[in-house]
């Protein structure tokens, strides 16, 4: 299952990652994302919270990163990553290397405390 969520005010456009993630619903999550991203300036920031991911599949990735493109497009400042577990990160370290600008700042936390810190400073 996977949760977007737009807080305009707080220029923040998060996904929540939650079971099993397979790569139907990533795909479709892309019309999700862009329409979120219809709301959001440039600057905005970006949390993505692995929590409650059990497993994703691997045909995932080149949707996610889709989503990355179309996140440093419209020009993403920040990304914040909740990966509480190491090995729940699906490659996203990695992806994010060719997919987001060198002016993007991004963040992994094992916390949504931590996020929710670093998203108010």
């Amino acid at each position: 299952m996977i949760k977007f969520e737009v807080d305009e005010p707080k220029r923040l456009l998060v996904i929540r990652y939650r079971g099993v993630v397979e790569a139907e619903e990533t795909e479709k999550g892309l019309e999700q994302i862009r329409n979120g991203l219809a709301k959001l300036q440039s600057g905005f920031r970006l949390l993505a919270d692995l929590t409650e991911l059990e497993s994703m599949d691997m045909a995932c990735a080149p949707f996610i990163e889709k989503a990355m493109d179309l996140c440093n497009q419209k020009g993403a400042s920040m990304v914040v990553r909740v990966i509480p577990d190491p090995h729940r990160d699906i490659g996203m370290q990695i992806m994010s290397v060719f997919h987001y600008g060198g002016e993007v700042k991004i963040l992994t936390c094992e916390t949504l405390a931590q996020a929710e810190e670093l998203l108010r400073g």
